[in-house]
């Protein structure tokens, strides 16, 4: 047996949780090792003198005792209190504060012509104008920020308008998904929180 099981064994021995076979394996390198041996009569010793004291109850109202005796800024707020009984709840409700903040100033800041999608060279751009041409078809979704869609040909995916507008629809157009138009910065934020969430799920 190794020193260092050895000390283990003391532990469990001392505490009456060793059973009969390792404690035969520790009293026969008890007699063998004096260094382990002289530790197990250290630690016995420690364990007599515990047990010689006494130990008293604490009385029930202690602890309301001490936290009414310390200085009323270092109690505890409740609000603290909360935040560590519910750490998830709480990740949560910081994590939507910041993209809240961070979107609605993203938000009222950019005021220029955004255009997004996978098949941008089938689309015409005249000034804060985004125009699908009659005869061409968009494959995929298309996203556009602060300004105006026309679509005269096919739109093969949803079309998404933030802070702008869409002209009526002309005879020759075709969207296969949904139209959206957002005009708000919390429309914003949640199309964007959506939006995250659904990359996410799509990723996993």
């Amino acid at each position: 047996m190794k020193c260092n099981v050895a000390v283990v064994f003391m532990h469990d021995y001392l505490d009456g949780d060793l059973a009969r076979e390792e404690t035969m394996q520790l009293q026969k390198h008890l007699g063998e090792c004096s260094s382990c041996s002289n530790r197990y009569e250290s630690l016995e010793r420690t364990e007599a003198l515990v047990k010689a004291f006494p130990i008293e109850k604490a009385p029930a109202d202690l602890g309301d005792r001490i936290m009414k005796s310390l200085p009323s800024s270092r109690r505890p707020k409740a609000w603290t209190s909360w935040v560590r009984r519910h750490p998830a709840v709480s990740a949560a409700a910081l994590f939507l504060v910041v993209m809240l903040s961070s979107f609605v100033s993203m938000w009222n800041q950019s005021q220029e012509l955004s255009v997004s999608g996978p098949d941008l060279e089938h689309v015409i751009i005249e000034g804060k104008k985004v125009i699908v041409p009659e005869g061409q078809k968009f494959s995929g979704d298309l996203v556009v920020v602060n300004g105006e869609v026309e679509v005269l040909g096919d739109l093969d995916g949803n079309l998404t308008v933030i802070d702008g507008s869409v002209t009526p629809l002309a005879s020759t157009a075709h969207i296969a998904g949904e139209i959206k138009t957002i005009d708000r910065a919390v429309d914003w934020f949640w199309y964007k929180v959506s939006s995250f969430f659904g990359t996410l799920a799509y990723g996993s």
